[in-house]
């Protein structure tokens, strides 16, 4: 097994950990304004009065798109593969600032789903930079 094609497993399965950790908690906020202790823990899906939005939508399309790119043998979906994981990575990192922010004196306590986040998205990135493709010679896409 070549190392583009041991690439291309870990890929998929960094698709599908990207997508189960925007439901996992990514930011625990210890603000006394906020009311109940459910609404202070913060997901990919679910913020206080979505102050935040729902970076958890865009971040499971992605992946979505990148695993149906990763599985299509052509040379035209694994150039679209690395451009839309760039915008990911680009994504997921706006996200971390965002989220990881302090705000009015209280600094968000960090929990495993932003951290599972950012590092699925960057196997993903490293992933569609060696895409497992065979390529005949004197044959165009």
């Amino acid at each position: 097994m070549t190392f583009s094609a041991i690439l291309h497993r870990i890929g998929l399965l960094a698709c599908i950990l990207l997508v189960a950790s925007c439901f996992l908690p990514w930011m625990y906020y210890a603000d006394p304004h906020i009311a109940t202790e459910a609404q202070r823990t913060f997901t990919g899906f679910s913020t206080y009065q979505n102050q935040y939005g729902k970076p958890g939508k865009l971040l499971s399309l992605i992946a979505v798109i990148i695993f149906v790119f990763m599985l299509l043998p052509k040379i035209w979906a694994k150039r679209a593969n690395l451009f839309i994981a760039a915008l990911g990575i680009g994504y997921a990192v706006k996200t971390y600032i965002l989220y990881a922010a302090c705000y009015n004196a209280y600094c968000p306590e960090k929990k495993a789903g932003i951290f599972i986040m950012i590092l699925s998205m960057i196997i993903l990135l490293i992933a569609s930079l060696f895409p497992d493709l065979k390529l005949e010679k004197g044959k165009k896409d």
